[in-house]
């Protein structure tokens, strides 16, 4: 049996003001530092040790993942900080108040644009400067950087990664640790465990919490419980 541990960054500073972050690159809050710190004595408590670990390309991931094996005594360990783990892409709403937007289009649209499987939310222009090819991390990446992405997108993102970069990590032995976002780990959870499409609408990860997914020697999924 594979223990896989999850994990979302801690809180952010959108996060906080109650905006769509998506790729936008913001940092953690004094909460969410703490809440990694807290993440890490959890997992130094119940005796965990790591070989390996995931980050995105967004700086709240990363630093969440610094702070925890800072903790845990493990910042040697080798660690990947991969585009495929980036959070969904929130097109045009990226950088705006939930809040001002569900009154101007209503609760309901924003909680289909938020939750659903397949609809995505309205496209950023290419040329808005919150457009990904504007951002150094990715303009040397040979891929169509998106205007906005669905659940289905993000999953066909990050699913490829996980079969051809993290399971060959697991299945060697290696301890792994992942540290990314509400909707890429929504993905992965949905693609490990079979979710359905209707069953991940209402399945939400909160910040800074460890989840932690057992798998069998297929890797296929036992079960997946918070520490």
């Amino acid at each position: 049996m594979y223990k896989l541990v999850l994990m979302r960054h801690g809180q952010s500073l959108w996060n906080l003001e109650n905006r769509f972050t998506g790729w936008a690159d913001i940092d953690l809050t004094e909460v969410g530092k703490n809440q990694a710190k807290q993440a890490g004595e959890i997992l130094k408590d119940h005796n965990y040790i790591f070989d390996i670990a995931y980050s995105s390309y967004l700086k709240r991931s990363i630093r969440t993942l610094w702070i925890v094996l800072d903790i845990m005594n493990c910042m040697h360990i080798p660690i990947y900080s991969d585009w495929h783990l980036n959070e969904r892409h929130y097109g045009n709403l990226q950088g705006l108040n939930k809040h001002d937007i569900a009154n101007i289009y209503g609760e309901k649209q924003v909680s289909i644009w938020r939750r659903s499987y397949d609809i995505a939310p309205p496209s950023l222009s290419i040329n808005d400067k919150r457009h990904p090819k504007f951002d150094i991390k990715y303009q040397q990446l040979p891929i169509q950087l998106p205007s906005t992405e669905s659940l289905k997108d993000t999953i066909d993102r990050v699913i490829p990664f996980w079969n051809n970069s993290i399971v060959p990590m697991i299945q060697s032995g290696k301890k792994v640790l992942i540290v990314a976002h509400g909707n890429s780990l929504r993905a992965l959870i949905k693609y490990i465990t079979n979710m359905s499409n209707e069953s991940i609408y209402n399945f939400d990860i909160p910040t800074g919490k460890p989840l932690v997914c057992e798998l069998n020697d297929k890797m296929d999924y036992i079960k997946h419980y918070y520490l």
